[in-house]
């Protein structure tokens, strides 16, 4: 099979598509034919080796991929031979052949297309997870999404509104605010603009009378996080998901004492290892909310594997409106 191999840590154009043996699996595994492969952020710092997780090389980068089942091991009961799976790895999805834990393997609803459910795998779970387990949303909060035209940040719109959330989407370009808007975003909210951190709380304010943001998801870090710190809701919490903007913020923990409002982190890949019945619930619901039109993953585009570099290019320059992925030689729409 082929498979886009990490011999050496450093810039995505260093990366060769080899021919590589398929894997074999054990009795709690799952052989996939993959379809469709997610690109995601996190690629980017495990091809730069900044990643918190990276196994011995050469291995092959890549977070969740969507294809159909061809064998699995005698203990698995998530799926069978044929069926079409959306699977969650830490690694290992940029390849023609998958092997995963049963126990990290989805079917997918008939209606969804393999490129949907490639997209639909890391950032909606991320999502869900920062939403409620971490922010703990209640229905009826104000939500201001930070990235909000990204893969992340457009699941968090969407899952938000379809929860009964007031939905402020924050952006840097016009592009995403208008799929935002698309997506269910009640308000956007400009992180274009100079002085973020008064810009922010002026904007938010002036959309909630004054009260600030319940809950603040925040995948980028920098001023944004300092703005959105100042922006928040009495009793407000915030999670941090990640560090797009380059800068990790220092947090003042007397601001926190002063407004009484919380901050949290999420590294959504304990929950993958720690507790995957908790995943497998959430991705149940996910699923749900999909056949009955409440969310829909925004594909903005689809690469051959060939044109890997050209992705990773798109998302390190946040020139993605949703999300991008790959497709293999085994692809059917």
């Amino acid at each position: 099979m082929r498979a886009i191999l990490i011999r050496e840590h450093g810039e995505p154009d260093s990366l060769k598509i080899e021919d590589i043996p398929t894997p074999t699996i054990g009795d709690d595994d799952v052989l996939i034919d993959v379809h469709a492969i997610g690109v995601n952020y996190p690629d980017l710092l495990v091809i730069g080796g900044q990643y918190q997780i990276l196994p011995p090389k050469p291995f092959s980068p890549g977070k969740d991929a969507a294809g159909i089942v061809v064998a699995v091991g005698k203990l698995v009961t998530s799926c069978k031979p044929g069926e079409r799976v959306v699977a969650q790895v830490e690694h290992g999805a940029y390849a023609e052949q998958l092997r995963a834990r049963g126990v990290n393997c989805f079917v997918i609803p008939k209606s969804m297309s393999f490129n949907e459910a490639a997209a639909m795998g890391l950032v909606y779970q991320t999502a869900h997870f920062a939403l409620f387990e971490r922010g703990q949303f209640r229905s009826g909060e104000t939500v201001l999404v930070n990235g909000a035209g990204g893969g992340v940040g457009l699941a968090a719109v969407q899952i938000a509104k379809a929860l009964g959330a007031t939905v402020l989407a924050g952006v840097r370009q016009e592009v995403h605010a208008h799929i935002a808007r698309e997506s269910g975003a009640d308000h956007i909210i400009d992180l274009g603009k100079e002085n973020l951190q008064e810009e922010i709380r002026r904007q938010v304010y002036a959309v909630t009378g004054g009260r600030g943001a319940d809950v603040v998801l925040d995948p980028l870090g920098g001023d944004v996080f300092d703005g959105s710190l100042r922006a928040m809701a009495w009793r407000g919490r915030m999670v941090v998901i990640g560090f797009a903007a380059g800068r990790i913020p220092a947090i003042k923990a007397n601001y926190l004492l002063v407004k009484n409002i919380a901050i949290s982190g999420l590294q959504w890949s304990d929950y993958r290892e720690r507790d995957p019945a908790w995943v497998r619930h959430v991705q149940e619901e996910l699923f749900q909310f999909y056949t009955r039109g409440k969310l829909k993953p925004n594909v903005m585009q689809a690469f051959s594997m060939d044109q890997f570099g050209e992705a990773l290019s798109l998302v390190k320059s946040g020139r993605v409106n949703g999300k991008v992925v790959l497709t293999t030689r085994n692809h059917k729409s």
